[in-house]
């Protein structure tokens, strides 16, 4: 069995599926912000009751968290201290002399600040040179001097970042070496093992980020897993990376920011999963919880990744699920600028006060809020009835601080607030698809959350998207992307060659020891040798570009100049595909080498049932009045999800409730419950 745990930014969701038997059971839970280790083992106890089971018969458990970017948005990191080669302390604060691309017409914006304060950004005597080879020899007093001082201004981490390290790690080793020497209680985190490729503000921006985080992820894991086993004993708890794969928790507090976007890549895997059951290749993940919307593109089944992604302006040089957040939640918070114009979000009122209709402090209106006022929510049912909601409550925030201030309905000034938060989120999901030149008429939506399947059919709609599908545990479906997810190592190394000056013995032995790192890590993680899975690519590119193309390579025993030529004519054609030209004639460059390693998990599924298509007249468990935009109030049936059987299709407008989400077939659309028990909607020849 296995227990997959998402951590957001207002709930908390946990899942347990039976191997098996393919039974999957769900939960959510508050999440408890003062101490998120007590959210996560109340939801871990509620899981276990549920399913009538106990930690013995658990056999894996993987956690995805939002702690790292909530601490680099909200400030919280450690407090550093920058080690680098001397005459080189202002690599971020010189960035790549670009400024902010939302301040491209305001001459007064500037950068964010850099991480590291400039009176902890020292430098050392020291130099390797571009070959890899000393240059300069490494001077261990002016490393002292730089550590005594380091120790005076309390810094709680050190980072290393050096010239030329990826080439040659000795001196960075040796540094660290001398540092835990005379400061053992403080982590180091070297460029050389985070980030080993060229490009040194990339290199230390991201080395940085993870001496950053690296005291608040590991404080935050080691009170998680000594509470665990105080309460169930020894066992291996799996930390969800950014990169889409999982990690020993003990190996995760070493490399910190592999865990930025851990919980939304859950997600992510979420869809693509989803994607594969279905038959839709193309399709994008819309991940809609209290706080945050997530999207993911899902290309050809696979969710699409990157090399180059940020939080807050601060770039991550490392291998990442591609997934673009904005402030759109059932917390967002609706409000009414000087000039009298509604707005929603980027503010969440999260789970502390919460929206106001939870009845927990909260006093602002909010997205859900504008759904319970609308009818679209029943205040009886929701989370099953767990978390009664208050309708008066709900109407007096939004009233106040939305309808007298602009002169409207009740009715219209909800409408507004749920007009206004589609909008945000169709355009997100356009400028994360149609802008990179996908057609979201090949897509289907897929949606993950608590609130998104209230929305998905609109925005869908304006989108011209080919259906929406609604999972099944749709509210904790990024939960289930936790525990579908395979282990996962990701490595790379500057190889920095062109093309005729590579020796095909090189290239294959490079390989083979990056793949060999990555295969002693997956048996320190007891991964059997028949559940290994490698990937090799390579970043390469014309020679004079600035960027790369990352290509995929297949595997090989033996290397020769033919396998070469094949390589460098997939990349033609992959420049071709991406910008729509190619120069066969022109000199390729080698610039990084990547390999990806994969433990296996055993497979899994949704269940299944025989799908018989008919249309239900009738058979709902209530009516309700429900408000839409030029209809006005209508009364329309009310099905409970648990009771439609698979081929059931009902008709728009009408709402469909399960415990922990509410799905919205608005009129004009249809529904279809197919064999995996998936809510299909789109128009009626479309589902």
């Amino acid at each position: 069995m296995r227990i997959g745990i998402d951590v957001g930014g207002t709930f908390t969701d946990v899942i347990l599926v039976d191997e098996k038997t393919g039974k999957f059971h769900y939960t959510k839970t508050p999440t408890t912000h003062h101490d998120l280790a007590e959210g996560v083992l109340k939801g871990l106890e509620e899981i276990l009751n549920i399913g009538g089971v106990s930690m013995d018969d658990i056999d894996y458990i993987i956690h995805g968290t939002t702690i790292g970017t909530n601490a680099i948005v909200e400030g919280k990191g450690a407090k550093i201290g920058l080690i680098t080669t001397a005459g080189f302390e202002d690599v971020l604060e010189i960035r790549r002399v670009a400024r902010p691309k939302e301040a491209t017409f305001d001459f007064g914006a500037d950068n964010p600040p850099p991480l590291v304060p400039r009176y902890l950004r020292k430098g050392i005597i020291e130099r390797i040179n571009s070959k890899g080879e000393e240059f300069v020899p490494l001077d261990e007093n002016s490393v002292l001097e730089v550590i005594s001082y380091f120790k005076e201004k309390e810094v709680e981490a050190i980072v290393v970042s050096l010239l030329f390290s990826f080439l040659n790690q000795a001196h960075e080793k040796r540094v660290a070496e001398i540092c835990k020497r005379k400061l053992p209680e403080i982590p180091v985190s070297l460029s050389s093992e985070i980030c080993p490729e060229f490009r040194e503000y990339e290199r230390t921006c991201t080395t940085v980020m993870n001496g950053y985080l690296g005291p608040v992820i590991e404080q935050y894991m080691d009170n998680l897993i000594n509470r665990l086993k105080e309460k169930y004993g020894n066992f291996t708890l799996h930390i969800m990376q950014s990169n889409g794969g999982t990690m020993a928790a003990d190996v995760a507090k070493d490399h910190s920011a592999h865990l930025i976007n851990s919980g939304p890549a859950g997600g992510a895997i979420a869809a693509a999963f989803v994607s594969r059951l279905t038959g839709n290749e193309m399709a994008v993940g819309a991940d809609m919880g209290g706080t945050t919307f997530d999207i993911s593109i899902i290309d050809k089944n696979l969710p699409k990744t990157t090399t180059w992604g940020g939080v807050t302006n601060y770039p991550i040089k490392l291998p990442m699920v591609d997934l673009k957040t904005i402030g759109a939640g059932g917390g967002s918070i609706a409000w009414v600028d000087e000039g009298g114009v509604l707005n929603v979000g980027p503010q969440s009122a999260g789970s502390s006060p919460g929206p106001a209709c939870y009845g927990w402090g909260g006093t602002l209106p909010t997205v859900s809020d504008a759904n319970l006022i609308l009818g679209r929510l029943n205040p009886d049912y929701f989370l099953g009835g767990k978390l009664p909601l208050y309708p008066d409550r709900a109407r007096k925030a939004v009233k106040r601080d939305v309808a007298d201030k602009m002169g409207v309905s009740l009715e219209e000034a909800a409408a507004g607030i749920i007009r206004i938060v589609n909008a945000n989120m169709a355009k997100g999901i356009s400028g994360n698809s149609v802008e990179r030149g996908y057609d979201l008429r090949e897509f289907a939506l897929i949606t993950m959350g608590g609130a998104a399947a209230l929305h998905a059919a609109d925005i869908a709609g304006e989108l011209n998207m080919a259906r929406v599908i609604v999972p099944p545990m749709s509210g904790n479906f990024s939960a289930v992307g936790l525990v579908v997810a395979d282990i996962q190592h990701d490595y790379v190394r500057t190889f920095a060659k062109k093309d005729y000056q590579i020796d095909p013995a090189e290239l294959l032995g490079t390989f083979k020891e990056i793949e060999d790192e990555g295969i002693r890590q997956l048996a320190a993680e007891k991964v059997p040798g028949e559940k290994i899975e490698i990937t090799w690519s390579a970043d390469l590119r014309y020679e004079g570009q600035s960027w790369e193309l990352n290509a995929p390579i297949e595997p090989v025993s033996k290397m020769e100049r033919e396998g070469i030529k094949r390589i460098i004519n997939d990349f033609h054609g992959l420049h071709q595909q991406v910008y729509s030209y190619s120069e066969p004639k022109e000199v390729v460059e080698f610039v990084n080498l990547r390999v990806r390693v994969k433990g296996k998990n055993p497979a899994l599924s949704l269940p299944t049932e025989k799908k018989t298509v008919f249309l239900i007249e009738g058979d709902w468990k209530d009516m309700r009045d429900v408000y839409f935009e030029n209809l006005g109030w209508q009364k329309i049936p009310v099905y409970e999800r648990e009771h439609l059987n698979a081929g059931s299709k009902i008709k728009g407008p009408s709402l469909i409730e399960e415990t922990i989400s509410t799905t919205l077939i608005p009129p004009e659309f249809y529904g279809i419950i197919d064999e995996y028990r998936n809510i299909i909607i789109g128009g009626e020849d479309e589902v």
